[in-house]
């Protein structure tokens, strides 16, 4: 083995150990704890034997299967019900539990079955005397998982169609988000909305920014007083009046479905989140730190599009690299950059940053007056739920000799970078990283190492 392949069984090694360290499943235990019918659910403590609650959940989302599993694990027979909407419905739950396989990341028929199914336990857990008591355990990819528009004259194929247009023009998940949640009436508070008596505790499994966990698919807990964006300067801004479905663009115009004081109610509303992309970079700089390296968190390289974000990272890290004055280096980044879809190949952001990331590495060894002093470079930039885009893949890696590599085989790197088929060009050269559907989601990890 060489220096490069020490840089890269290291990236790979960072990434496997900080996933081990974001399992859904132990952190919803961690949360939890059920003696002697005291129930205590982080600061919150129902004492079941003086004051009976009957308890019901609803998990939804990418972790939503591990994090039922813990609840069940917990609770038992305490647990009068539960829905549970995920990418696969082959589960080993509890008979408690019914299970859907909803959509993603576009919403299918089991996605509007999870939602009706939702609606009628709430409405159950609405009617229980004393008041019930409703667990709901929240990861990303719930908005499409679990779906019911606030029109119900819009068809399935158009809230499919809208989310397509939503998730490939480049707009921030805020942005997308504000969209959705106009012609949602699940999402900004509709599913906690549908029981209003009932007490409710969110466990959130984090996807967005640290301070916005109702963003987290697309907030079905939490009421809107406002929004940060408003939907149809969102659709003017990237040009979508012309590709979302008239039904949508009439449910987007028409006036706010904000909650108002009206609405308020008494009962206990908690929101926790009990893992989140800041805990991803904490724990990969750990391990890198572990390992050897100098390391340094860019948390301001987060959001940007994609293109800024992968030529700001290739630099940072060459400016690690020199005020370290030698030895091995590792950047560390989060977040999710912006990545408009221009062809129909296959990937996603993940890939994509990473093939910009193989040009800038190049460009930057070949202008930087210390280039020469950066022996070996290696990037790696993976979705921590495994799945990234449209492909098979959770991203990609590459190092200082990818093109020279892709050169050799006769790839186009750029051809590939013009189709959005990024995870193709990766795939020939042995460098995808494939994971498998992990159980958790707290958004994308980026490493770049030097040495």
């Amino acid at each position: 083995m060489n220096a490069r392949d020490d840089l890269r069984r290291a990236a790979r090694s960072i990434f496997d150990a900080t996933l081990a360290g974001l399992d859904a499943r132990a952190a919803v235990r961690r949360a939890l704890d059920f003696t002697r019918g005291r129930l205590t659910i982080l600061d919150d403590e129902f004492d079941l034997n003086a004051r009976p609650h009957a308890i019901y959940s609803i998990a939804v989302g990418k972790a939503a299967v591990a994090m039922a599993a813990a609840l069940d694990e917990v609770l038992g027979g305490a647990l009068a019900g539960g829905i549970v909407s995920a990418p696969s419905s082959s589960v080993g739950l509890s008979g408690r539990w019914r299970v859907y396989a909803g959509g993603h990341p576009l919403p299918n028929e089991a996605s509007l079955e999870a939602a009706r199914a939702a609606f009628a336990l709430l409405r159950a857990a609405d009617a229980v005397e004393p008041r019930a008591l409703v667990i709901f355990l929240i990861s990303g990819g719930g908005s499409a998982m679990l779906e019911w528009p606030r029109d119900e004259s819009i068809t399935l194929a158009e809230l499919r169609e809208a989310n397509r247009v939503l998730v490939s023009c480049g707009a921030s998940i805020d942005e997308i988000n504000a969209v959705r949640r106009a012609f949602s009436a699940v999402k900004g508070g509709g599913l906690g909305a549908r029981a209003r008596r009932a007490a409710q505790i969110s466990l959130i499994i984090s996807d967005t920014k640290r301070d916005e966990p109702y963003n987290v698919a697309s907030g079905p807990t939490f009421p809107f007083a406002h929004e940060s964006h408003e939907p149809s300067e969102i659709v003017k801004r990237y040009g979508l009046a012309a590709r979302l479905p008239a039904s949508i663009l009439r449910a987007v115009n028409q006036p706010p479905r904000f909650h108002t004081e009206a609405d308020r109610v008494t009962a206990l509303r908690r929101h926790h989140v009990l893992l989140d992309n800041e805990r991803a970079l904490v724990r990969a700089a750990e391990v890198a730190a572990a390992l050897g390296f100098t390391v340094e968190i860019a948390r301001d390289v987060s959001e940007q599009a994609v293109a800024e974000g992968a030529a700001l990272l290739v630099s940072r890290l060459f400016d690690v690299r020199r005020r370290a004055g030698g030895g091995q280096v590792c950047l560390i980044s989060g977040g999710e950059f912006s990545c408009p879809v221009r062809g129909a190949g296959l990937g996603g952001r993940n890939a994509e940053t990473i093939l910009r990331c193989a040009f800038e590495i190049e460009a930057q060894a070949a202008r930087s007056s210390s280039g020469a002093t950066v022996e070996r470079v290696v990037a790696l930039s993976a979705g921590t739920d495994g799945i990234d885009g449209n492909s098979p893949a959770a991203g990609a890696l590459c190092d200082d000799t990818t093109l020279t590599r892709a050169r050799a085989l006769s790839l186009d790197a750029q051809k590939f970078l013009e189709a959005s088929d990024a995870h193709t060009f990766f795939a020939a050269l042995g460098d995808a990283i494939t994971t498998g559907a992990t159980g958790t989601n707290v958004r994308d990890l980026r490493l770049l190492l030097a040495r």
